[in-house]
This record gives C-alpha cells, sequence and structure tokens, in this order.
C-alpha cells in the first residue's frame, strides 16, 4: 500500500481546505485561489458542481485536474459527502445502511476509488449515513460490515486507503463505534480513520487532544473547524470552544504526515476570504503550538 504523501520534515502540518466550502467558484478557480492563499490540499468533494463522477466526459476532466493539482503543488483527499449527488430529494441518500440503493452508494465509493486512484490521490472519506427508522441494530452492523469489506478489498486493488468518518447523527458517530467497526471488519491496513476535529468537541466524551492521540494508529485523514459541545455546526476557527494550539500540537507529536483540512461547508458566499482568514489562524496557532511547524 502506498503511503500517504508526506511534509518534507515529521513536525511539519500540511493544510487543506475543503472544496465544498467553494460552491460558487469553480473548481479550477477555487485550486488556484487556494494555491494563492498559501494552502498545500484540498479536500475534493464529489459533487455536481465540481467534479461529477457520472459526467461523460470524466476521463479527461481528471486528465486536466491532475495536471492543475500537480502545476499548483497542491495534494488532495477524495471526499465523498456531496448533499443530493444520488438523490436530488434526500441529503446524504441512499447510504450502505438503505433499505433500497444500497448499491448506488456502493456505486459511487467504488467510483471515487478509481477517480482518486486516476489523480494519483491516496486517501478516498466517508461515512456510514444514517440508520434507516426501525432496522434492528444487528442488521444495521451486517449492512454496514458487509459494505465497508467489499469497498475495502476494492481500495486495496487501487491502491487507496479509506479514511472513515465517526459522524454526528450518523449510525458510526464517535471513535468508539468506529473502532467496534474496524473490529468487525478484521482490521484491514486499507481500513483509517477520518477525524473531524469539531466533531470530537461536539460528541466525544474525551478532550479533542485525548481524541487525536487515541486515533493515531489509523488516521490517515483530519478535517479541522471549531465547534461547541452537543452543537453539530461547522465553525470558523474563534467563534467554538476548541483551543487549536494544543490540537495542532497533539498531532504533530503522534507523527500525522496527511493533510489538516479546513472543514466548512457553509460558507461559499465568502469562500476567499473565509479560506484566508483560516489558514492565518491556523498559522497563528501553530506557532504557539512550538515545536510544530508549516511548511514555509
Amino acid at each position: 500500500m502506498t503511503a500517504p504523501p508526506s511534509p518534507t520534515r515529521a513536525t511539519e502540518l500540511a493544510f487543506g481546505y475543503g472544496t465544498n466550502g467553494f460552491g460558487d467558484h469553480s473548481l479550477e478557480d477555487a485550486l488556484a485561489v487556494l494555491a494563492d492563499l498559501g494552502y498545500d490540499g484540498v479536500g475534493l468533494t464529489l459533487d455536481h458542481r465540481h467534479l461529477d463522477p457520472y459526467s461523460t466526459d470524466l476521463v479527461p476532466r481528471l486528465s486536466r485536474i491532475a495536471r492543475r493539482l500537480d502545476a499548483l503543488g497542491l495534494s488532495a483527499v477524495i471526499e465523498t459527502g456531496g448533499r443530493y449527488l444520488l438523490d436530488p430529494m434526500r441529503k446524504h441518500y441512499p447510504t450502505l445502511l438503505s433499505d433500497e440503493g444500497a448499491e448506488l452508494r456502493t456505486d459511487l465509493l467504488r467510483r471515487a476509488v478509481r477517480i482518486a486512484a486516476d489523480l494519483g490521490v491516496h486517501v478516498v472519506s466517508f461515512w456510514s449515513g444514517a440508520a434507516p427508522t426501525g432496522l434492528p441494530e444487528d442488521q444495521a452492523w451486517d449492512r454496514l460490515t458487509a459494505g465497508c469489506a467489499g469497498l475495502a478489498e476494492y481500495a486495496a486493488d487501487h491502491d487507496v486507503t479509506l479514511g472513515f468518518e465517526p459522524e454526528p447523527g450518523m449510525f458510526i458517530d464517535t471513535l468508539d463505534r468506529f473502532d467496534e467497526l474496524r473490529c468487525r471488519l478484521g482490521g484491514p491496513d486499507v481500513f483509517g480513520l477520518t477525524l473531524d476535529i469539531g466533531h470530537c468537541r461536539c460528541l466525544e466524551p474525551q478532550s479533542v487532544t485525548d481524541c487525536v492521540r487515541r486515533a493515531a494508529a489509523h488516521l490517515v485523514n483530519v478535517q479541522i473547524d471549531d465547534m461547541r459541545r452537543g452543537d453539530h455546526t461547522h465553525l470558523e476557527f474563534g467563534a467554538g470552544e476548541i483551543d487549536f494550539p494544543p490540537v495542532l500540537h497533539a498531532l504533530a507529536d503522534i507523527g500525522y504526515r496527511g493533510l489538516v483540512a479546513v472543514e466548512l461547508p457553509r460558507h461559499s458566499h465568502a469562500a476567499p476570504e473565509v479560506a484566508r482568514r483560516s489558514l492565518q489562524f491556523l498559522h497563528t496557532a501553530v506557532r504557539s503550538a512550538c515545536p510544530v511547524q508549516v511548511r514555509p
């Protein structure tokens, strides 16, 4: 399995920004803005606006995007949380747990793996979705485990790592439940963890820094945003309750080598300025978290 691209020094953190926070820009313009601001990479969400996995011109489109990422010096993670990509009426539907249509989600995730491989991207991030009302827990586990097992085999065949994200309100919402899922799968190397820093504050019983250290062994992707306890609202840095210098120090201390991507999907109306403020905040927080460094 090819390792994700790593920063030059073990103590560096590489910052990215999610393209779902640039919904009013073309993908090409969003990439240019982020590179100009000094970001190291992007969380590239598959959606109808930026990169449609069902487009008839997908192959040449991917070739152009790969060249653009390379020219701008941007790394990437493939994100699969497009809200209405599969159903124009129901957000994040269907899922691997759905009574009907789960095969559509499986197909999307496999497309995401192939897209990642074609782009030379090493991580595909995804989540469980919510369980249908009335579905017994044991059946939900069975559906999710079967879906993830098949996807893990497919990802391994394509030299791509999976980053599974616990998400508030979904069937797998905490690190405890991620650990149980990984155990049910037999702990495949290809099955890693996407950790959203805001979710740790929102839902986890332990501190955010403790979550980071707990996640170390399986961490392949980090999303970062501010949040308040019990409120799953992605906030700009400083608008929530998280103390970020210790979090960044913890990420560096565990030797995390992947992307730390800002996750603000509801801020497209002011995307360039929000992205600018976010990177400035992170650089300031890094300087307060010595000996962490960022790329010059």
